[in-house]
């Protein structure tokens, strides 16, 4: 259930601020705190869900918990009141008051009942909250929402700009020095639009435009005010109740993002997919004999994104790693179709929290080894929670392995607003038809099905097909794999 409550105009109380890059919403999973309890600056307030990133949100200053805004299970909104502070011994009001909940809670937890609204009106978005007497320290965990940069991915260090690395890479891409940028945000945060106004008009070459789909962000450095990553929650489907025949499951969390995005697709790209096979007996083993020499286990996976990586970066085939930006509820929107220079790979990973696509960036200027290295990482990551925001986002083409379990060819739904995904089946033995001592003949082959749907309003059926006629050339001739496609 979504908590509506009204703003507040309370020093005390510390809005619920932007988690990540545009966040409007969270879903609170636990309290690790009560009211009463005495806290630090940075200690751990609550566990929260966003989009496909659980986060702990710290305190942003040292105080006593007076009153908690929200039960576990509930939907809160970016600027509503999470915590309200108060002095030792100050009783908290009844109706904001919600006891710790465990850290897997279950569907009845979610509140029935709306918040009362806040008696005052908000402040308007530039206003600042006045010290309390000339002795207080400036208080940064009031109604601006202030949150430590590990949280959100936005750092700084001493005399630099404060800024997520989506921003930061967007500065970079315009050759704007991010440091001598004004920030209009939260804290002086520096947002995409203060870059954009810095850049005075100049135009950016098109292919590192990143307003078409969430910013390409890099990994944030990390911080003095880094917490450890909060502990995987796993999303079981609740036992059927005695007696009972169905039982009902909260459409929430990971499940909600999936469903929305994937009907966004839907509705805006329009999809069409070519399929054949590669035979990838030589590819079998080379990569067999890479995995002896380097140790390492691999699968056909990296060998795949190697391939991608080459086809993505040649002509014509670069409109196939490009992303729609778009703005459909906006007829005046002028839409365009943003090719990328730079190949950042999505890879679809099942988890059990749901589907999440972690991003190996630059995924072009890696080896096979270390494209495989990535994947393991970062589906790790995504399987434990440990995954940043930066880390599940700004891909601009997507791997889908729906061969791990079982399987052969699939329909896959693009990840909008990318132009395009390929759908790698389970490899098996069939027949193939090859020269030996110039006379054909049948013989078994390792064929591995591939499937690649693409957004036609970008993509040709002629490009499709090319572009996977190629990919399965480069996977039957491996050996130029090995190394990266962009030097």
């Amino acid at each position: 259930m979504s908590h509506h409550k009204h703003a507040s105009s309370n020093p005390n109380d510390f809005i619920l601020p932007d988690l990540g890059e545009g966040v409007a919403e969270a879903e609170l999973i636990a309290w690790r705190v009560k009211v009463g309890d005495k806290v630090n600056e940075h200690d751990i307030l609550a566990d929260m869900e966003t989009d496909k990133a659980l986060v702990e949100v710290p305190s942003p200053r040292a105080g006593v918990i007076a009153a908690l805004h929200g039960k576990a299970g509930e939907i809160l909104k970016v600027g509503e009141p999470l915590v309200t502070y108060g002095d030792v011994g100050t009783a908290a009001p009844a109706s904001h008051t919600a006891e710790p909940k465990p850290a897997k809670p279950a569907p009845a937890a979610a509140s029935n009942g709306a918040k009362p609204a806040a008696p005052s009106a908000p402040p308007p978005p530039a206003a600042i909250v006045p010290q309390a007497a000339p002795a207080e320290r400036e208080d940064e965990g009031t109604v601006v929402g202030k949150v430590g940069g590990a949280l959100a991915g936005v750092s700084a260090a001493p005399g630099k700009a404060l800024a997520t690395p989506a921003v930061r890479r967007l500065a970079r891409d315009l050759g704007i020095d991010i440091d001598g940028v004004s920030g209009s945000g939260i804290g002086g945060r520096v947002l995409e639009k203060d870059v954009r106004d810095a850049q005075g008009g100049r135009a950016a070459p098109a292919s590192l435009v990143p307003s078409a789909a969430p910013a390409a962000v890099s990994r944030p450095a990390p911080t003095a005010a880094a917490t450890p990553s909060p502990a995987p929650t796993r999303r079981e489907v609740p036992s059927f109740p005695s007696g009972s025949e169905s039982v009902r499951v909260p459409f929430r969390g990971v499940r909600r993002t999936i469903a929305n995005r994937l009907r966004e697709s839907v509705n805006q790209a329009v999809h069409f997919t070519v399929m054949d096979e590669a035979d990838v007996s030589a590819l079998d083993q080379l990569r067999k004999k890479l995995g002896a020499a380097s140790g390492e286990k691999l699968s056909f996976l990296p060998f795949v994104a190697a391939a991608l990586c080459r086809v993505l970066t040649r002509e014509p085939f670069r409109a196939m790693n490009a992303t729609v930006d778009e703005k459909p509820s906006d007829p005046g929107y002028e839409a365009a179709i943003v090719q990328h220079r730079a190949v950042h790979m999505g890879i679809a990973t099942d988890t059990d929290s749901g589907l999440m696509v972690p991003v190996i960036r630059d995924c072009d200027a890696l080896g096979v080894l270390e494209i495989g290295r990535h994947i393991v990482h970062l589906a790790d990551a995504a399987r434990n929670r440990s995954a940043s925001r930066e880390q599940l986002m700004g891909s601009t083409f997507t791997i889908s392995n729906v061969g791990s379990h079982a399987g052969r060819f699939a329909t896959p739904i693009i990840n909008y607003p990318e132009a395009a995904i390929l759908a790698v089946g389970r490899a098996r033995p069939g027949p193939v038809v090859r020269e030996v001592g110039g006379v054909q003949g049948i013989f078994v082959g390792n064929l591995l099905p591939l499937s690649l749907a693409c957004d036609h309003r970008v993509v040709d059926g002629t490009t499709a097909a090319l572009a996977l006629a190629e990919i399965i050339k480069l996977l039957q001739s491996p050996e130029q794999l090995l190394g990266p496609a962009r030097g």
